[in-house]
């Protein structure tokens, strides 16, 4: 049997929509299939987009969260309002482990996904490993992408390459200004 426990893949799911807002239903399918997903979701309905939007608002809402109990509260919030429980399917011929009953709406199954797969990703990597870009202060364009930090050594800060050079290059205009101000 194949354990599919959601993890990264999940949760990396959850900071490409944040981070990039498909146009309309098709567009997150189309996405949850690119980020590992399997599912044959229930038929359209009209609402499926901003009912997806607000799964997606609320998740990060647990990003942003101030502590790591206020995250915790939040992330447990949105386990409970998920409303499934375990169970085996093998609907694409693997066994494995769906935490979401099989004949929900898109934005229920990944009410369930993402708050399951945020739990095991900060349970098992760290409470802060899930955080907006370090680039987000930066004055001009600030960065509010959310970044996933699933690294070896627990260090990511920026979303992207062009976001850690962007933000190398403002600190170090800052410290050449005050060298030549000082100097």
């Amino acid at each position: 049997m194949q354990l599919n426990p959601y993890g990264e893949y999940a949760v990396l799911l959850a900071a490409s929509l944040a981070n990039d807002w498909p146009a309309d239903r098709d567009g997150i399918v189309a996405r949850t299939y690119e980020h590992g997903m399997t599912a044959v979701y229930a038929p359209a309905e009209a609402s499926d987009h901003a009912r997806t939007r607000a799964v997606i608002d609320a998740w990060l809402g647990i990003v942003d969260a101030d502590t790591e109990a206020q995250r915790a509260r939040l992330l447990n919030d949105q386990m409970a309002a998920a409303t499934a429980y375990p169970r085996l399917t093998d609907h694409d011929g693997a066994w494995h482990l769906h935490y979401r009953d099989d004949d929900q709406r898109l934005p229920q199954v990944l009410r369930a996904v993402i708050a399951v797969g945020t739990a095991l990703h900060v349970t098992t990597r760290g409470m802060r490993r899930l955080a907006r870009c370090a680039a987000g202060g930066a004055a001009g364009d600030p960065c509010r992408n959310v970044v996933v930090d699933v690294t070896r050594n627990g260090r990511q800060r920026y979303c992207s390459v062009r976001c850690a050079n962007r933000d190398g290059v403002r600190r170090h205009r800052a410290r050449a200004a005050i060298a030549h101000r000082d100097g």
